[in-house]
């Protein structure tokens, strides 16, 4: 498969979750890639995960986590 329909894919399962009412909770890097948790903010139990293995799906993530963070500082949590 070639990247950028692996970047494709994986960009539509973070699209996905956050569609779905997920947040990112946990990123975790490694050798094969950036693990991601996700999990909905109404209930903590309800979670997802994905590894991310492309540079731009970690790229793509790192852009959610920015705009979450600058979602949270204006809610005040």
């Amino acid at each position: 498969m070639s990247s950028f329909k692996e970047f494709a894919l994986e960009k539509e399962k973070i699209d996905l979750y956050l569609y779905e009412g997920y947040e990112i909770s946990k990123v975790t890097e490694s050798l094969d890639g950036e693990f991601v948790e996700f999990e909905k903010p109404a209930n903590r139990e309800e979670k997802k995960s994905l590894i991310l293995s492309t540079a731009d799906g970690r790229k793509y993530l790192s852009s959610i986590v920015f705009e979450q963070q600058k979602d949270r500082i204006k809610l005040g949590k």
